[in-house]
Parts: structure tokens; sequence; C-alpha cells
């Protein structure tokens, strides 16, 4: 720390300049204390109203003698008829808002597929079969190396066992025989550290958004566990990667509905049938991002799991910019024009993204932020709409309502950007970074490897609250906020467990 008092090549302190100003208290003092104090305050503003009603009312109610209560006895007496009606009301409005009220959603537990390790492609890797395939020409090969480089990604990730072969076998039977293994893993894994049967499971959701077969993939996990007759399942696709939380808020739906019952959410992608061999440079793009992955989720309505559930759910707020073309169409399944099929992603991808994530976090706010936030925030937009003020909008700081952070893992570029528009410290990003790192895209279900990282470093505490931010085709951001409901321990075989000790890692670009 240096000195405040300049000081001579001898040492001895230099006389003070009397034209020395004084030092910008705003420059100085930090400003992070005096908004935490104005947040505590206001937040706890009723309560600090309430503490001297109270006691005046202590004080007041010490100072009454027998007879006064005798008195007070009396009047009580032969007011019979109103009290009647009184307690009748506060009975019967009780009796409605108990009946009425939303139902707690716990999440019990959840896993994340960890896909075996001769199923990791190295960038040498990935380039060698690229060009072995003789499907790229050498412009696409170089932009796909840069793209590699470029994405955050490393050289752990994985791809399915169809693309390994040479030449590539993206059939029907190896897109089946892919979503089977990520699927039933992550399902394995689930069942085994909750002990829940599967037959006990009531309502099951499954989303993926580019392998859609007959029977559908919930159909397969019925067929693979026997679950019951009367389950109530669904299968979501073409939803993209916000489609774990869209399955999540359907899930709750449901669990409103259906008392005392599990429901499962499941969240993968396949790759083995939705590969791009061709050369439109729009369409390369996810060859280098997505890769083999998946999550199992345990949801409960039960009020006896809330003591040995993780989290509970505590809003999905959903936004749909379908309405607008541009939106529509920036990530879209298309044939090139050699009649080569994959998904293409539009230059405006970050541009949608982000005014979908306006529009989220406009309906967010009110819902998480404190009081103060709300108020500052209104505060400078009165003053810019009514006085034209020229005044910076003010953006609410969401580090106040939440202490994690799951975005999802869609490329560098998406970390970046909500990094620096929300405001946020590098340890808020290092969850979807990480995973990014080691797992790369993993769709819906990355969200769900950001928080297995979270838990793993031991950082999740009780009343913590999580928020997971997706964004997916059509064009979709969707969010989901979960509250620890004790100081949340990683389950058995998490896909960190074995490699945790050697991150964070510095990801060079």
């Amino acid at each position: 720390m240096s000195s405040d008092h300049p000081t001579s090549n001898g040492g001895s302190p230099l006389q003070i300049q009397p034209t020395r100003r004084l030092p910008d208290f705003l420059q100085s003092v930090n400003l992070k204390y005096v908004k935490l104090g104005y947040h505590y305050l206001m937040t706890h503003l009723l309560t600090l109203c309430l503490v001297p009603l109270m006691a005046v009312i202590v004080v007041e109610a010490s100072q009454m003698n027998p007879n006064d209560i005798h008195q007070l006895w009396f009047q009580l007496k032969y007011n019979l008829v109103s009290v009647v009606i009184c307690s009748t009301v506060v009975v019967f409005g009780s009796t409605v808002y108990i009946m009425t009220r939303p139902r707690s959603v716990y999440l019990v537990d959840f896993s994340c597929y960890r896909p075996p390790d001769h199923l990791q492609v190295k960038f040498k890797q990935f380039m060698e079969h690229s060009k072995l395939t003789g499907d790229f020409d050498d412009s696409s090969l170089e932009f796909q190396r840069k793209i590699l480089e470029r994405s955050g990604i490393g050289e752990e990730t994985y791809v399915p066992e169809a693309m390994h072969s040479i030449p590539p076998r993206p059939s029907m039977a190896a897109a089946r025989e892919e979503a089977g293994q990520v699927m039933f893993g992550a399902l394995d894994n689930l069942f085994a550290n909750t002990n829940i049967k599967p037959k006990d499971i009531g309502i099951l959701v499954v989303n993926c958004s580019l392998f859609n077969p007959t029977p559908s993939l919930s159909a397969m996990i019925v067929n693979k566990y026997k679950l019951r007759g009367n389950i109530r399942s669904f299968n979501l696709g073409g939803m993209g990667c916000s489609a774990g939380v869209i399955a999540i808020d359907l899930a709750k739906d449901m669990l409103q509905v259906h008392r005392n019952t599990y429901a499962v959410v499941v969240s993968t992608e396949n790759i083995t049938q939705n590969w791009y061999f061709g050369n439109k440079k729009s369409m390369l793009i996810p060859n280098c991002l997505f890769r083999v992955g998946g999550s199992a989720v345990l949801l409960s309505n039960k009020p006896s799991d809330c003591r040995r559930a993780k989290y509970k759910l505590v809003h999905v707020v959903r936004t749909h910019r379908g309405s607008d073309d541009k939106a529509f169409k920036c990530v879209y399944q298309e044939q090139d024009d050699n009649g080569k099929t994959g998904v293409s992603l539009s230059k405006d991808l970050m541009a949608i993204a982000g005014g979908a994530l306006k529009t989220n976090i406009t309906t967010l706010g009110p819902l998480v932020l404190p009081i103060s936030e709300q108020l500052l925030f209104f505060g400078t937009l009165v003053a810019k709409r009514l006085f034209n003020a020229k005044v910076k909008p003010y953006i609410p700081d969401f580090k106040l309502a939440f202490e994690h952070f799951c975005i999802h893992a869609g490329g560098r570029a998406v970390i970046d950007e909500l990094e620096k528009n929300l405001q946020l410290e590098p340890v808020h990003v290092e969850a979807s970074r990480m995973t990014l790192h080691r797992f790369g895209n993993t769709s819906s279900s990355s969200i769900w490897y950001e928080l297995a990282y979270t838990e793993v470093k031991g950082r999740m505490r009780k009343r913590n609250r999580v928020w997971q931010i997706a964004f997916g085709s059509g064009f979709k951001c969707n969010s989901a906020v979960w509250e620890a409901l004790r100081n949340v321990k990683p389950s058995p075989n998490s896909p960190w467990e074995d490699c945790i000790k050697r991150y964070p890692v510095d990801i060079a670009v």
C-alpha cells in the first residue's frame, strides 16, 4: 500500500504545497458499502418502523393493572357477536388461503451425465477427423480451427460414438443409442442417489430440440424403467437451449394439479444426426460448440420432502420473441445450397439475445430485487421521462438478489456479454466458463452442470438464491430462481468430482 505523503530521496516527508486539494471522497470512499447500507435500510424499513410501535405496545401493556384487564374482558363479553363474526372471517379467510395457495415445488436432487473418457475429442483429433471426412474445404477447416481456439471450450469435451468413426455414421440407430446412453445414465444415477422407485414417478417431461423419433424419447424412458401406466408424460422438441427451464415450468404447473407426487425432468440434445457436413460458415459453428451431455432433475410437491430437498423453486419467468422475424430466424435449422442440413446462427444473435434478456429481467426484477434497487431504478426512469434529464439508465444490481448465477454456456461471447451487462464479478460467471471449458455447450442441460460445479466447490449455503438463465431458438430467454434449503453438498457421482481440483483454469483466447 502506498503512503499518502510524498517523500524525498532521503525518505523524509516533503512539505505539502498550499495548493494541494483535498482528496476526492467520491473516489476514495468505497461506494459499495454506502450502497449496501442503503440496501439494508430499505429492505428492513418496515421492521425498523414496527420495532418502536411494538415497544410502545409492550410498555403500555406492562402498565395495565388487574382492573384494566377486567374492564377489557367486560367489553369483549358484551360484544360477543362482533367477536364471533371476526373469528369466523379470520378462520374462513385462513382456510381459503391454505386451500388455494400455490403448492411449493422442491428440487430433491439432480444428476448430470458424465460420458466415458473414450468419447473425449481433442482439437487436433477434431480437425483430423473433419479433414478425413472429405466434406469440408480448406476454408471451412480453417474457420472451424479458429472457432475452436476462440470458443472457450477445452480439450476434454465429448462427441458421440458415431462421430468418432471414419466415415461418421449418423444413423437413426446410432442417434437412439446416444440418446439412451445420456438419458439412462443420468436417470440411473438420480434414482440411486435419491432411493426413489421409478414406479413412484407421476410426471415425466423430456426435452430434446433436434432429435424427436417415434416412439418418443419419453416413451423410451417409460419402456426402460417400466413406469406406471397412468404417468403424465411430455416430450418437448424444437425449443432450443432454453427448453430445460420450459420443462421445469411445465412440471411445476403439473405439480400444482396433481397432489403428493414426483416429477422427473430430463434435458438433453442429440449430436449424432445433427452434425453439419457442409461449408456454410454460419452452420459450422454448432459443430465446434455442441457436445454430448444431459441431466435429470427430481421435483416433488410433497411437504415431507422439504427436509431432504436441496432447493425450492421460487420463480420461473419466460420470454418469447418469436413474433419478430429476425428473432425467429436467428437460430434456424435449414438446408444449405447443396442440401446439407444444419443449424444456422445469425450475426444478429447477440443483439437479439440482449433484447430478450432485457425483456426477461424487466419482468423478473420486481419479483427478486430488494426495494432499494427498485426505487433507484424507478427514480432514474421518472427523472428521464418526466424531466428530460440526461440521466444514465440505472442498471439494477442483481448481485443483491442472487448469490449464484448459472448462465447458459452457449459460448464465450454469451458469457462475456452477460458478465459485462449485468456488472458481474468473475466469480459469478466462473461456473459457466468452467462448464463450457470442461463439457462444451451441452444445450439445455448446461445450467445443471453449472449448478453441480457450484455445489462441488462447496459454495452453496442455506437461503442462497440461484439464477438460471437460458437462451434458445425462437427466440427465447427463460429464467428460473431457486432457493437453497440447506448447506448443499454435492451428490455422489457428480460429473466434476474427479476433476474439480483443476478448476478454475485460465482460459487463453
